[in-house]
């Protein structure tokens, strides 16, 4: 598939970074879009400071989210362009890729949204996804000192996430 000038990209597997980790930054919204997580691992450059960086990504998430539920060919039900969506309403995407990286996203019933930034020709990230989740159930939900909303400093959450999202190639 090719857009706007852009090379050929084919769902090919994953071309390891030079580190050996294809994973670039990850973000975790609220359902109130309040970044409650933001890592990086392999980011070389910094255009924004971070409160601007997280608010393009959940302007950005919201409006594809948006789009994604008007232009869906079998819900005849569309609403207005703009308006927000449940979790699980309506047609939804699951990532989208440039020449540079790869965006996966997915959203929870209670509206905990993950995003994945990877490098471009890494393969269908879903169940990866869905890994990350319950590792945030795990040890962040069930922590009995979290309160929910605030922002995650689980250690533990912390070392499992980057044992893991290291691994995925």
């Amino acid at each position: 598939m090719q857009f706007f000038g852009g090379s050929e990209i084919s769902p090919s597997p994953p071309v390891p970074t030079a580190s050996g980790n294809n994973a670039h930054m990850m973000y975790v919204f609220n359902r109130n879009g309040i970044c409650l997580l933001y890592k990086e691992w392999n980011r070389p450059l910094h255009t924004l400071n971070p409160q601007q960086d997280h608010k393009l990504m959940f302007g950005l998430l919201f409006s594809l989210k948006s789009l994604t539920a008007k232009m869906d060919p079998v819900n005849a039900d569309k609403g207005n362009l703009g308006v927000p969506q449940l979790p699980g309403q309506g047609c939804s995407f699951h990532s989208f890729r440039t020449n540079t990286y790869k965006l996966s996203f997915m959203e929870t019933p209670s509206g905990i949204k993950i995003i994945l930034v990877t490098h471009p020709k890494t393969g269908d990230l879903r169940e990866s996804l869905k890994y990350i989740y319950s590792l945030y159930v795990e040890y962040v939900v069930k922590n009995p000192i979290y309160s929910p909303g605030s922002p995650i400093k689980s250690e533990l959450f912390n070392t499992a996430l980057d044992q893991y999202v290291r691994s995925i190639s």
